[in-house]
């Protein structure tokens, strides 16, 4: 047995992990039926793969119109980077955006996130996390959540998208 598998707990298989991304775009739909585009925006890395895999989702079930943007920024030193969306202002001007993450740890990521989306006249912004580990630092609360998972501050979730994907708990 190798030393990855070792220390990796399976917590969601690849199936798992479709079924809570199918789940979430039900919820995105629901509480937001009268929209005609909605706005995914997905944090540079997973949180943009999320993003895309929520937009085909919510593409299949319903009428509305997803906008995919990625929401750029260096994870480890906020201020000192830019925050950056790859998108104009005015295409998200009285849209609904839902900021997306793989996983909501102290909340700082995306709260950090939430900076150039408040310098615009958006209509609301919502969370979307595929793995919430409820460790609030940070005011940040999600709408959506694919799992709500009970973790220690040292423990470390990795979410894999895809074909092959899955959450571990290391």
């Amino acid at each position: 047995m190798s030393e990855v598998a070792v220390d990796k707990n399976l917590i969601l298989d690849a199936t798992q992990v479709n079924q809570k991304i199918k789940r979430m775009a039900f919820e995105i739909y629901e509480n937001n039926f009268k929209e005609k585009t909605i706005v995914l925006a997905g944090i540079e890395g997973q949180g943009y793969l999320l993003a895309q895999l929520l937009s085909k989702e919510l593409s299949a079930i319903s009428e509305i119109q997803p906008l995919v943007v990625k929401v750029s920024l260096d994870k480890l030193a906020p201020l000192q980077s830019d925050i950056v969306i790859d998108a104009e202002g005015k295409v998200l001007k009285k849209k609904c955006v839902v900021l997306i993450d793989d996983v909501l740890n102290t909340g700082r990521t995306l709260a950090y996130s939430l900076k150039p989306l408040l310098n615009l006249e958006v209509k609301k912004i919502e969370v979307a996390v595929l793995v919430n580990r409820s460790h609030p630092m940070f005011p940040i609360m999600p709408a959506y959540t694919g799992l709500e998972l009970a973790t220690t501050l040292s423990d470390h979730v990795e979410v894999i998208l895809g074909k092959k994907g899955a959450v571990y708990l290391k």
